[in-house]
């Protein structure tokens, strides 16, 4: 009689911590995919920038053919960026590849912040439709980043959060939930704010 209580005992233990297991993994694994989902709609909106970004470089390029080097800056800026987005996409634990998204969108914002200046010295390139177009779907994809980035910033440090958390930081790791997800942090956000807020561009039309 005595073992099979010891056993039921046993058996009634082991049935509680999986079921304690199963939970937080459970746990873990819908607050990893909400951030995942978050840097999603990132991604979404800064390849929608680097698709808009060599049309306005053409739609440029007859007015500022003497300006090949700040064009040429641009196209190389949104190449390395785009890059490292898809290093960064599916590596969301990895600070290196996050922390190199971030330099590059810095790198191709500057670079735009230069051709922005360019364009408004001008006044033709300034009332062109096309460019004036282009320049305002950039400052709304940029405004889109800049939700976006503060959706997944918070869903990242909902997770950090709760996988350091006790008791989850016991079983966390052995889960598959190891490590922090990385925050995505421009280098220089008022830079990245306000380069291609070229509003001057549209008011000129």
């Amino acid at each position: 009689m005595v073992p099979g209580i010891v056993l039921a005992c046993v058996a009634g233990v082991a049935l509680g911590l999986a079921g304690f297991v199963v939970k937080i993994y459970n746990l873990l694994v819908s607050s990893s995919q909400q951030a995942t989902n978050g840097f999603a709609q990132i991604e979404v909106q800064l390849k929608r920038r680097h698709d808009l970004i060599p049309s306005l470089v053409e739609a440029t390029r007859a007015f500022l053919g003497h300006e090949r080097e700040t064009l040429e800056a641009v196209i190389k800026a949104r190449q390395q960026a785009s890059s490292n987005l898809a290093n960064a996409s599916g590596n969301l634990t990895d600070a290196t590849a996050m922390k190199g998204l971030a330099t590059s969108e810095g790198a191709l914002m500057g670079a735009m912040g230069r051709l922005s200046m360019v364009i408004e010295s001008y006044p033709d390139l300034k009332a062109n439709e096309t460019v004036a177009n282009l320049m305002e779907e950039l400052t709304s994809t940029e405004n889109r980043i800049s939700f976006a980035r503060q959706l997944y910033n918070d869903l990242a440090t909902n997770f950090n959060i709760q996988r350091r958390c006790f008791p989850t930081v016991v079983v966390a790791s052995s889960v598959g939930f190891g490590q922090d997800l990385s925050m995505l942090q421009f280098d220089d956000s008022a830079e990245l704010q306000h380069a291609p807020k070229v509003e001057l561009v549209a008011a000129g039309v």
